[in-house]
This record gives structure tokens, C-alpha cells and sequence, in this order.
């Protein structure tokens, strides 16, 4: 893919998001007084490229924004980060998708509320061949699924590798798995969806029933789970002082993206994809703590880990932990 336009291109959710702070969640019925409220970008595939951007990469956004107020913010901070909008249609007299997120002081955690007009969502027959095909890796996030699964066969026929950050249980959207390379999911949504907890048993059946290369899970401070060439590869995340923990997942993935085109082992690109998410939990917002590669590499060497034994797999008699290359994209390692 030498003659790419851009590195990445994500098809999926932005979102304009108030964020609230409070000193903590209040019980059902009760009331809390505001530490602070303030307007912030978001957006599943939206903040995964602004990542990729910031790390160096080229991105292109393929979605729908509202023509309100929102919609104008969310816009613009695609634009003024530098990501492509050329493919980004503005839906007239539709809001932009919202969400208030009340983050608890005390822990960091977020508790999320959204909406989202239907008239955001995206058809199959409003992508474009040439928007997709032009890239080296497409991100996906599931929403739309109908246009998720025209892009990635486009994607697939061009020997484009496809990512996909699934969090929602939508309808249909086992349709998708097949055409996935990397599926890295929320920790609760393989269970939601085939009702087995069991992390090891959820991803080898992903693998073998599908025929997912690489099938995964994000596990909160507890780092990520991933599955590839019949072995599982932990890596715990990374002690911080979280402040707010909006974000996290989605700047994981835009981090993953960004060592699969640098071409580098597995291990290496789950942690730096845990130090950049556990950075952005340090600032307030969905961006708001989006580090530098140098941050996250430094943080990589000194940092203490959230190792959780029950993931913590051997690997196999005579496997060498750090030798599976895991990028089918591989090639100059980007700018940093």
C-alpha cells in the first residue's frame, strides 16, 4: 500500500460529550453538587484516530456529525487535529450524537448516558470504495453494521488488514466478525454475546468459529487479553492516578493501530496501547490525556502494572513470548 492516501480510516460513532465531575455518584434519589461541567469531543472510532493523528499517522474519519451546535464542535476538533473530513457528511436538522458522563472524583469511573438520531447512521450505499481502499488499515467500531461489513469486504478484497473495537451488542452484528482481523472487544461484550465468561474459552471460539485471526479483549486497569496463532498474550495495565477514565478503550485502540503499522511483536504494541490508555486516564475527557509515544514508552520502562493472575497464561512448551509478529500492514515505522 505504498500509494495510500492516509495510514488509517475509522467508519463509526463521534460523539460531543458533557462531561460532569462530581465528588462522587449519588444514590438513586439524591442529589450532588457539580465539581465542574464542561463540552468535550468523543466518540469511539473519532478519538481512536485523533490518536493515530497525534501519534504521527494520517487518518480520514468516514461518519455522520449533526448540523447543531455539537455537531459544529465535534467537527471541528476532527478538522483541527488534521484528520481528513472530506467523507464526513453533515446531516441537516439532525443533533449530533450526545453524551452526558458523570465521572466520580473518587475513583475516576464514569457512568455514561447517549443518544443518538437515526438519521447519523450510516448506509451502505453512502460509502465510497475509493475513501476506504486509499488507507492501510480501516478501523470499525460495529454501529452501522450494514456499512461496517461493506467496508471491510472492500477492505478485505484489498488486502487491507480490518480492526474493530466492539462495545455494543448491535443487531446483526455477528455478520461482521468474519471480516475481521483484530477484533479487540469491552470486556463485557463477547460475554453479553455468547453468554460464556470465561475470557480463554470466549476468544479460541471467536477464533475458530469465525475465523478471526486475532481475537481480543480490553480488560480495564486490568490491561488486555489477546489471542493469536493459538496462544494467548496478557498484558496487565498500568498504575495511575486516574482522573477520569472516558476515552480509555478508544485510545487504546488508536495506539494499537499504531504499532500494528509499525510493525511491531504483539507484547510490545499491548502495552504501549495499556500506557496510552492508562495516560489519558490521568486528564479529564475522552482526548483530554492523549500522550506522546516518548510518554508511553517511558511509562512502559518505569510504570507499575495492575497484573491480574487469573490472566496471567504460561505460554506453550518451546513458544518464545516475544517473537509473534503480529502485522499483516507491516512496513516503515511511522513518525512519532
Amino acid at each position: 500500500m505504498a500509494n495510500a492516501q492516509v495510514d488509517v480510516v475509522g467508519l463509526g460513532l463521534n460523539a460531543t460529550d458533557t462531561v460532569i465531575r462530581v465528588r462522587e455518584f449519588p444514590a438513586l434519589g439524591g442529589k450532588e453538587k457539580l465539581l465542574s461541567s464542561t463540552m468535550q469531543a468523543g466518540g469511539q472510532v473519532a478519538t481512536a484516530l485523533v490518536t493515530c493523528q497525534r501519534l504521527g499517522l494520517r487518518t480520514r474519519y468516514i461518519g455522520k456529525v449533526g448540523d447543531d451546535v455539537q455537531g459544529r464542535f465535534q467537527l471541528a476538533s476532527l478538522k483541527r487535529e488534521g484528520v481528513d473530513t472530506r467523507y464526513t457528511r453533515v446531516s441537516r436538522n439532525t443533533p449530533n450524537q450526545i453524551g452526558v458522563i458523570i465521572v466520580d472524583q473518587k475513583t475516576g469511573e464514569r457512568t455514561v448516558f447517549w443518544d443518538r438520531d437515526p438519521k447519523l447512521a450510516v448506509a451502505p450505499q453512502e460509502l465510497s470504495p475509493k475513501a476506504v481502499c486509499t488507507a492501510r488499515v480501516l478501523h470499525l467500531d460495529g454501529c452501522d453494521v450494514e456499512a461496517c461489513c461493506e467496508a471491510a469486504r472492500w477492505a478485505k478484497a484489498s488486502g487491507i488488514p480490518v480492526v474493530a473495537d466492539l462495545d455494543t451488542v448491535y443487531k446483526k452484528v455477528e455478520k461482521l466478525f468474519p471480516l475481521i482481523d483484530y477484533l479487540v472487544a469491552s470486556a463485557n461484550f463477547l460475554p453479553a454475546l455468547t453468554g460464556d465468561d470465561d475470557p480463554f474459552r470466549v476468544l479460541e471460539n471467536m477464533s475458530h468459529e469465525f475465523h478471526i485471526p486475532a481475537p481480543g479483549m480490553t480488560l480495564g486497569r486490568d490491561g488486555a487479553l489477546l489471542y493469536i496463532n493459538g496462544r494467548f498474550h496478557y498484558s496487565p495495565g498500568f498504575v495511575v492516578e486516574t482522573v477520569d477514565t472516558t476515552g480509555a478503550g478508544d485510545v487504546f485502540h488508536g495506539a494499537f493501530v499504531y504499532g500494528l503499522l509499525a510493525g511491531w511483536e504483539v507484547d510490545r504494541i499491548l502495552d504501549f496501547s495499556n500506557a496510552m490508555a492508562g495516560l489519558n486516564c490521568t486528564k479529564l475527557g475522552a482526548r483530554g490525556g492523549i500522550a506522546t509515544r516518548a510518554a508511553a514508552e517511558k511509562l512502559m520502562v518505569t510504570g507499575r502494572r495492575h497484573k491480574n493472575p487469573a490472566y496471567a497464561v504460561p505460554a506453550p512448551a518451546g513458544a518464545r513470548r516475544s517473537a509473534t509478529p503480529v502485522s499483516s500492514a507491516r512496513g516503515r515505522e511511522p513518525a512519532s
